[in-house]
C-alpha cells in the first residue's frame, strides 16, 4: 500500500494519515468558546437597560468591578455599551435589512448581541473576523448554540456593506430631513424636531442642529467638583485630571474608576457635570433682598428637588462657607438617603432633609426661604451624551405629562420664598415646553396678593461665576440655555425669578 493511500477502519471510513494536514480556522478546536470579559460586561449592561429599565451609567461601573476589568478592558466595555445604546435606533434599521422577519419578533437578548456586533463592525476599529467570532462566542455562552448560528449569519450580512454604504441606503429611504438627520446621528425623529425648535426658541441658529446632534454622540469627559471649603482636587490632578476651564474648583478626567480616589470616596470631591456646577453657583451668588443681613439672621436656602444629591451637596458647601443653612426636600425615601449620604462631609447643623412632595412646600412653609432651587423632574433631553439610552426611552407624551408637575413645583417654590428672595428654575432639557413655556405660564398667572415676580438675568449670573464668558452678545435675553456643542456641558436651562413686594 502506498504511504499516501488513505487507510480505512473496520467500518470502511478513511482517516487522513499521510501528507500535510490542513485545519480550518473555523474548526471547533479553533473557535472561541468563552466570551471576552469586556464584551460580556457590555452585554450585561444592555440587558439591564432592556429588561430592568436601568441606566447604563449606573450599571456599568458595578459590572466592570464585578468582572475585575483592567483599565484597557474597561475602556472597551464602556465604548461597546455606550456606543451600542447610542446608535441602537440606526443599528436596528440596518438589522431589519438583514433579517427576514420583524425585529420585534427576535428575542431581545439576541437583538442586544446583534447591536454589539453591529457597533463593532460599523463604528469601531475592530477587524470583521474578530467582531464576528467574539460576538458569536458571547451568544454561545450567554444565549445558546442555536442562536449563535443565526447571529453569525446576520452579522455576516451586515459586514458585507461598509458603514458609509449602510448610511447611504438608509438615507435614501428617509421621508423627511428630520428623519434623515435622525438616521445619520442616531436620534428619534421627534427629538430632532424638538432640538431644532429648542435652538430657535433659545436664540441660536437652527443651522447648528447637526453640530448639536453630533455633540450628543460624543463621549463626554468626566467632570469633578471639589466642595468649596471641604475638598481638594490635588489628588485627582496628580492622577492625570486637568483643571476645569469653565468653573472654579472643577476638573475633567477620562481616567478609569474614580472610586480609587480617597477624596471621591469621602465625598469631598464629587462627579458632577460642569453645567450643574455652573447653575448651582449662579443661583447661590445672585443677590437677594430679603433683609436677612439687616435682621441679623443667616439666609435660609431650600433645594426643593434634591435627589440624588449632587447639586444639594454643592449648595450645602456654599451655604456652609457663608454661615447659612440648607433644607433639602426629596419625595422618595431611597433618594433622600442618597442626599443624606451626599451631605456626609458637611457640618450636621448646616442641613436638614425633608421627605415630601415639593408641590406642598409653598402651602406648608410660605415665605420661609431666601433662596429656593427647583431642579424639576424633566425629560433629560439635555443629557443624552451621558445617558445614551434615554433618547430611545422618551416620547413626546412624556414632555406633555411633565408640564403640569413642573408648573406646580415652580409655583410652590415661589410661595415658599420670602419677598425679595430668588427662585432658580432648572431643567436638564432645552425643550421649550419644559423651559420658557413653564416660566412664562407661571409668571403670567401669578396672583399672590402683595407680590409681583421679576425675571432676573440668568445669563449674567452664569457669566459672573464662569471662568470664561458664556453668553457674549446675548444681553437681550434673561433666561440661560447651556449647550453641549457650544459650552461642553449638558443642555442645562436656568431661569432666575425674584419675588418682590408689589409697589
Amino acid at each position: 500500500m502506498n504511504e499516501n493511500t488513505p487507510r480505512r477502519n473496520d467500518k470502511g471510513r478513511t482517516r487522513n494519515r499521510g501528507g500535510e494536514r490542513h485545519y480550518s480556522t473555523s474548526a471547533p478546536s479553533a473557535r472561541r468558546r468563552t466570551a471576552d470579559p469586556a464584551r460580556l460586561v457590555a452585554f450585561e449592561v444592555l440587558e439591564a437597560v432592556s429588561n430592568d429599565d436601568a441606566y447604563a451609567n449606573l450599571v456599568l461601573p458595578s459590572r466592570i468591578r464585578a468582572h475585575r476589568l483592567d483599565k484597557r478592558s474597561a475602556g472597551l466595555a464602556t465604548e461597546l455599551a455606550y456606543g451600542s445604546l447610542r446608535w441602537a435606533g440606526t443599528y436596528d434599521l440596518v438589522l431589519a435589512e438583514c433579517i427576514d422577519r420583524p425585529l420585534a419578533e427576535v428575542d431581545s437578548a439576541i437583538v442586544n448581541a446583534l447591536r454589539l456586533g453591529t457597533h463593532q463592525l460599523l463604528n469601531m476599529r475592530v477587524p470583521h473576523h474578530a467582531a464576528l467570532s467574539e460576538t458569536v462566542a458571547l451568544v454561545r455562552e450567554r444565549i445558546g448554540a442555536g442562536p449563535s448560528g443565526f447571529v453569525n449569519a446576520v452579522l455576516r450580512r451586515v459586514s458585507e456593506t461598509e458603514a458609509e454604504g449602510w448610511t447611504t441606503l438608509l438615507l435614501a429611504k428617509a421621508r423627511s430631513e428630520a428623519q434623515a438627520l435622525g438616521i445619520e446621528f442616531a436620534h428619534p425623529e421627534w427629538i430632532v424636531r424638538a432640538l431644532r425648535q429648542s435652538l430657535v426658541i433659545h436664540g441660536s441658529d437652527e443651522a447648528q442642529l447637526p453640530e448639536l446632534l453630533a455633540a450628543d454622540n460624543a463621549a463626554p469627559a468626566v467632570n469633578l467638583v471639589a466642595l468649596p471649603g471641604l475638598g481638594s482636587l490635588d489628588e485627582a490632578l496628580a492622577e492625570g485630571a486637568a483643571p476645569g476651564e469653565l468653573v472654579a474648583d472643577s476638573a475633567t478626567t477620562n481616567h478609569g474608576d474614580l472610586g480609587r480616589l480617597a477624596s471621591v470616596r469621602e465625598g469631598t470631591v464629587r462627579v458632577q457635570d460642569v453645567g450643574s456646577q455652573l447653575v448651582a453657583r449662579a443661583f447661590a451668588q445672585v443677590p437677594v433682598e430679603t433683609g436677612a443681613e439687616r435682621d441679623g439672621r443667616p439666609e435660609a436656602w431650600l433645594d426643593a428637588c434634591a435627589g440624588p444629591g449632587g447639586k444639594a451637596a454643592l449648595l450645602g458647601a456654599l451655604a456652609q462657607e457663608r454661615g447659612f443653612a440648607l433644607d433639602a426636600n426629596e419625595p422618595q425615601e431611597h433618594r433622600a438617603d442618597l442626599v443624606e449620604r451626599a451631605f456626609a462631609p458637611l457640618d450636621a447643623g448646616v442641613w436638614r432633609i425633608r421627605v415630601g412632595d415639593a408641590r406642598e412646600i409653598g402651602e406648608i412653609l410660605p415665605n420661609e426661604y431666601d433662596r429656593v432651587l427647583v431642579d424639576v423632574p424633566c425629560s433629560g433631553l439635555g443629557a443624552l451624551r451621558r445617558r445614551p439610552e434615554s433618547r430611545w426611552r422618551r416620547s413626546p407624551e412624556d414632555i406633555a405629562g411633565l408640564g403640569p408637575l413642573q408648573r406646580e413645583i415652580l409655583e410652590s417654590a415661589l410661595k415658599a420664598v420670602r419677598p425679595g428672595g430668588v427662585v432658580g428654575y432648572v431643567t436638564c432639557s432645552p425643550h421649550p415646553a419644559e423651559t420658557v413655556a413653564v416660566v412664562d405660564d407661571v409668571l403670567a398667572r401669578w396672583s399672590e396678593p402683595g407680590t409681583r415676580l421679576t425675571r432676573l438675568s440668568a445669563r449674567g449670573a452664569l457669566d459672573a461665576v464662569a471662568l470664561t464668558p458664556l453668553f457674549e452678545g446675548t444681553a437681550d435675553r434673561q433666561d440661560a440655555q447651556l449647550w453641549p456643542h457650544v459650552h461642553g456641558t449638558d443642555a442645562m436651562f436656568l431661569s432666575l425669578i425674584r419675588k418682590d413686594p408689589a409697589s
